[in-house]
């Protein structure tokens, strides 16, 4: 899920930047571990491929895809762990 507003404050951020798949999503498997239910984690990336990928790992997980941007060849993602 989209919103038209761009959240303002992270808990965590995970900085994949030049890496390439499947890395950006083994690494974010291994950080929301380290997230609480209801905190947001800021994940930037520049893999493409992080497009089709880091929506698929939160539909399935069942995280929610707070915001995605792309800024200067940069992919941004803001997800929140879901509250249990």
């Amino acid at each position: 899920m989209k919103s038209d507003q761009t959240p303002s404050v992270s808990d965590h951020i995970l900085d994949a930047r030049g890496l390439l798949c499947p890395e950006p999503v083994m690494m974010l498997h291994a950080a929301v571990r380290k997230v609480a239910d209801g905190e947001v984690l800021q994940v930037f990336a520049t893999d493409p491929s992080t497009q089709r990928d880091i929506p698929k790992f939160c539909q399935f997980l069942g995280y929610e895809l707070i915001q995605h941007a792309e800024e200067n060849d940069e992919f941004i993602y803001w997800i929140k762990k879901a509250d249990v």
